[in-house]
Formats: structure tokens, sequence, C-alpha cells
């Protein structure tokens, strides 16, 4: 008796899906655990940071704690030390900010500034860092502050952040000077000094700026301007 073409014998048999590599489970695992490795190296430089601010402060007090009242004994484990310093650090943090808002704050920090002042390599190195925190906040006039660079060579582009535009000695010619920050960490970088004409400006905003740099790309707008306006484009 002949099979009817709707039995299950005559259905086609599918060849079996070839096994994958070893190399291919291995790039699909690293392309897996990548994002999470980027996420937890960030995260811990930025909550080890924080939390080695407090610990000259709270690990004494929880020793003596732990000394004092044996049955607090936990309270001298490294983890607890930790949590408190950062939690404490995150304290004084919004606590710095809620104070900046009110006069009192405001006439504390100037104090504070002034006293920075007076203290040689310390004035300088404050001063800087206001500054570039006060740039990076506010819009800037006549040059985008998010703009790509020729960087390490003209046939790449870098994000940078317009930080200055100043003159060239004798000609005049317009020049910027542009933070090139590294990926993961945008707090290390390269400072370079480039003709404004040779800078590619975008319509990123700093967050966005930052969020493709910390991501290593992954986060980024569909498209991009990579080569400098010609002269005809340029806003007058």
């Amino acid at each position: 008796m002949p099979t009817s073409p709707e039995s299950p014998a005559a259905a086609p048999i599918r060849p079996a899906a070839p096994k994958p590599s070893l190399q291919k489970l291995f790039l699909t695992g690293l392309l897996t655990l990548l994002p999470i490795w980027l996420t937890w190296v960030v995260v811990k430089f930025v909550f080890v940071m924080l939390s080695d601010i407090s610990q000259p402060f709270i690990t004494p007090m929880l020793q003596n704690l732990a000394t004092t009242y044996p049955r607090l004994h936990w309270l001298d484990d490294q983890w607890v030390r930790t949590v408190l310093a950062l939690l404490a650090t995150l304290a004084v943090i919004l606590f710095s900010g809620v104070m900046a808002r009110y006069v009192l704050g405001q006439r504390l920090l100037r104090w504070f500034e002034a006293l920075i002042g007076r203290i040689p390599l310390a004035s300088i190195v404050y001063s800087s860092a206001r500054q570039l925190l006060d740039i990076l906040q506010t819009k800037p006039d006549g040059t985008q502050r998010v703009v790509l660079v020729d960087f390490p060579h003209k046939e790449m582009k870098s994000i940078g952040f317009v930080t200055r535009v100043i003159r060239e000695h004798g000609t005049g010619r317009e020049l910027a000077a542009v933070y090139v920050p590294t990926t993961p960490n945008p707090t290390s970088g390269y400072l370079e000094i480039v003709p404004v004409e040779k800078i590619t400006p975008t319509d990123w905003t700093v967050d966005q700026a930052m969020s493709f740099i910390i991501s290593g790309g992954a986060v980024a707008p569909d498209s991009i301007p990579f080569s400098p306006p010609s002269v005809d484009e340029k806003p007058h």
C-alpha cells in the first residue's frame, strides 16, 4: 500500500544542524561576557575610588566598635568597611550638592577655593579641573563642544571635547584645544591642538559622547559625520 503524502513517513528528513566549532563557541561566549566585564570594570573603578575616600575615617571607627562590642565583630569585615565607606562618601557628595545651593555652602566653597589657591601645586590642579568641569557643563560659543579629530592619524577619527579656542601667533588662525578621552575610562586621555578647520563638528551632547566612549562604540547613533565640512557648508 503506497504511503500517502500526509503520512509521517513521507516527510523529508532534514539534515542535522552542524555543531558549532570551538572557535565559534569561544567568540559567542566572549561577546556575551564582554559587556558584563566592561560594566564591571567601570563600576568597580568608580565604587573603589569612592569607597577609598572614606576608608581612613570609617576603618578605625569600625575597628574600635568591633573591639568594644565583641558581638559586633562582623563590622571589621572588609566588605562591611567597603560598603559603609561607599555610603559615607555618597552621603558627603549629596550633602555637598545640597549645601552648594545655599548661601552658606557657597561661602564655604569660596573659602575652600581661596585656601587651595594658596597651595602652589594644589591650586593649579584644582583650578584646571574646576575650569574643565565648568566648560563641559556649559554650551560652547561658536564651536561645537563634541567633535571628531584626526587621531592617531588623518585616516582615523577620535571623539574629542573642545575646551577652548585660541589663535596662532602671527597668523591669527583659530586653533582648538581638544581633549581626547580614552576607552573605557574617560578620565585619562590626550590633549590635542587642532586647527578649527580640521575638526569635524557633531550634534552630540556631552552625555551621548560619554556613552559612546565608555561603551567602546556600542552605544552610538546610526550615522555620524566623518569629514570636516567644506567652506560652503560652514555657517556664516
